[in-house]
């Protein structure tokens, strides 16, 4: 890891001769809940992942066992269902080791939008599909939606004296899902350690199972995490070998003076690491008025384009040089740049440990305790009371149009002819330095629309020198939707609503065909809790309905 930090080289000193003095580094491994909190709520039951990779160790006969007997069982694919800690490091898994020959396909849905359930039922054959349902309470209602969908799905396919093969668990012991999996007859439930926090579980069974489906050689992976594990302890004259410490303190001072924009350019190979990070810092600092926004997938830019509220982190496969210039010329600008080099794939074992312990560093160096997630249950309590008032009176409730042209229409307060209008009046008050742009796209995630929505991220960028992020709902509601709320509010979001062509209806139990609500309305009621659950926290939205049309403005 290098830094380049600019002028707060003396204060992030006096921060790490801070964090020697007040024993920081073994107090964490003591698991001592003081160093973020007085109190151990959600603090000494969420430190397991420091011993995660010795858990993972000692289950890896058990997962190897899984895999043969899959393998035996001439299954091709699997469909991971999970949202948040539990499907964003498969997907990185999934994304950057590919499938090695021999092994299964690994898929990831994390998404409630009806056309993407209906693609994936349609993708793949139930007979030769492995369908893993991860969930750490065991209740994560989309999760839950998802398997009652396919186990319907597969069980008209492959039948009653077949279908409990095709379906295994991840979740915490005592859960609901472990019951349903018990019930249902699952060929495996697999039971992780309940002091690891979703989020800090890359490393535990929610990620090696995945991971090992596809062939990833977790000895070899978990071999190079506990490297960077052991670096972890060094303290006193010998922390300038604990990189992640040192990377939390960085962290954490930069925030502390306002360069609380976190900013990710990686090589290609890795570009699914960012929104595994993203909802590692963002849930985890993102509350009290205070977070660091982490800013994933955004397109480069000059130096000039950027305001003083970054901080950048190059994170890149070794002799990759691809953007080298461009981050010279950030450097040369005095923005300051974290560049952290990865040999080759299996170095994301190092990384998911380094930044998980980064993060907690963090969180002390701003007086935040980074294992407790506040407002996450905000919108959710919201979205399931407009769930419920569906299955009373067969509708939700309905939003104040103040724009409706061309089949596009836009809720709340608006101000413009066209949208373009409405968009500018909508940042006329943002500041360079302070505000973000968040974009929540509540439609079927595909690459036209993701081009479509970073040009618009591009021209925010380019016109209003401020952060853009773009996620996909609710998807990003267990990623970044902590931080939306808990943060000091300098916020500016948009919601992007659409059409959906075709809807899917949710089992109300696995098994039987009977349903009272469908991923439509699913959706939508978590779209509508989460711009209440913002506008509650006096967070500025603007919520766009596209209906059928494909972002031909924004170009």
């Amino acid at each position: 890891m290098k830094f380049e930090s600019g002028n707060y080289t003396d204060l992030i000193a006096e921060k790490i001769f801070d964090l020697n003095a007040e024993r920081i580094v073994d107090r964490i491994w003591e698991k001592d809940f003081t160093v973020w909190s007085d109190k151990p709520d959600e603090v000494s039951n969420r430190l397991g992942w420091l011993d995660s990779i010795q858990s993972t160790k000692k289950s890896l006969n058990e997962i190897n066992e899984f895999v043969a007997t899959v393998k035996k069982d001439k299954l091709q694919n699997v469909l991971l269902m999970g949202m948040g800690g539990s499907s964003l490091a498969p997907e990185v898994f999934s994304k950057v080791f590919k499938t090695k020959k021999g092994f299964l396909k690994l898929f990831v849905l994390d998404s409630t939008d009806p056309g993407t359930i209906l693609n994936y039922s349609r993708k793949l054959d139930p007979a030769k599909t492995l369908y893993i349902v991860s969930t750490k309470s065991g209740g994560t209602v989309e999760t839950i939606s998802f398997m009652k969908y396919f186990y319907n799905h597969a069980l008209k396919k492959v039948g009653k004296g077949k279908i409990s093969k095709h379906f295994a668990a991840i979740t915490d012991p005592g859960s609901g899902l472990e019951q349903m999996a018990k019930d249902l007859n699952f060929r495996k439930i697999f039971l992780n350690d309940p002091d690891i926090g979703g989020r800090y579980s890359a490393l535990s069974l929610f990620g090696a199972v995945p991971a090992a489906l596809i062939g990833v050689d977790l000895l070899k992976l978990l071999d190079r995490a506990s490297e960077t594990a052991e670096q972890c302890r060094e303290s006193g004259v010998e922390i300038p070998k604990n990189e992640s410490a040192v990377l939390g303190v960085i962290i954490g001072v930069m925030a502390n003076e306002g360069k609380d924009k976190i900013t990710f350019f990686t090589s290609e190979k890795f570009s699914s690491f960012g929104a595994w990070v993203e909802q590692l810092i963002a849930e985890s600092t993102g509350k009290n008025s205070k977070g660091i926004l982490p800013v994933d997938l955004e397109p480069i830019q000059p130096s000039g384009n950027y305001s003083d509220d970054r901080l950048f982190v190059h994170f890149r496969l070794k002799d990759d040089l691809s953007i080298d210039s461009k981050i010279k010329s950030l450097k040369k600008s005095g923005h300051p740049v974290i560049t952290i080099e990865l040999n080759d794939s299996y170095d994301l074992g190092k990384e998911f440990f380094r930044w998980e312990f980064a993060t907690a560093i963090a969180g002390w160096a701003m007086s935040i305790q980074p294992f407790d997630q506040p407002n996450v249950e905000q919108a959710k309590i919201i979205g399931r009371k407009m769930v419920n008032e569906y299955k009373a009176s067969g509708k939700l409730p309905g939003l104040k149009t103040s724009f409706d042209k061309n089949g596009i229409k836009v809720y709340g307060e608006a101000n413009g002819k066209n949208l373009n209008e409405i968009l500018k009046n909508f940042f006329s008050g943002s500041k360079s330095g302070k505000n973000y742009a968040a974009i929540h796209a509540y439609v079927k995630p595909d690459k036209k629309v993701w081009d479509s929505l970073q040009t618009l991220r591009n021209k925010i960028l380019k016109k209003y020198k401020i952060a853009t992020t773009l996620g996909y709902g609710p998807r990003f509601l267990h990623s970044t939707g902590q931080l939306h709320k808990g943060d000091s509010g300098n916020g500016m979001f948009i919601q992007i609503l659409g059409d959906m062509p075709k809807d899917a209806a949710i089992p109300d139990e696995a098994g039987n065909e009977k349903s009272s609500i469908t991923f439509g309305i699913l959706k939508t009621a978590q779209a509508l809790g989460d711009r209440q659950a913002l506008l509650d926290n006096q967070r500025k939205v603007l919520t766009i309905d596209m209906g059928k049309n494909v972002f031909d403005w924004i170009v």
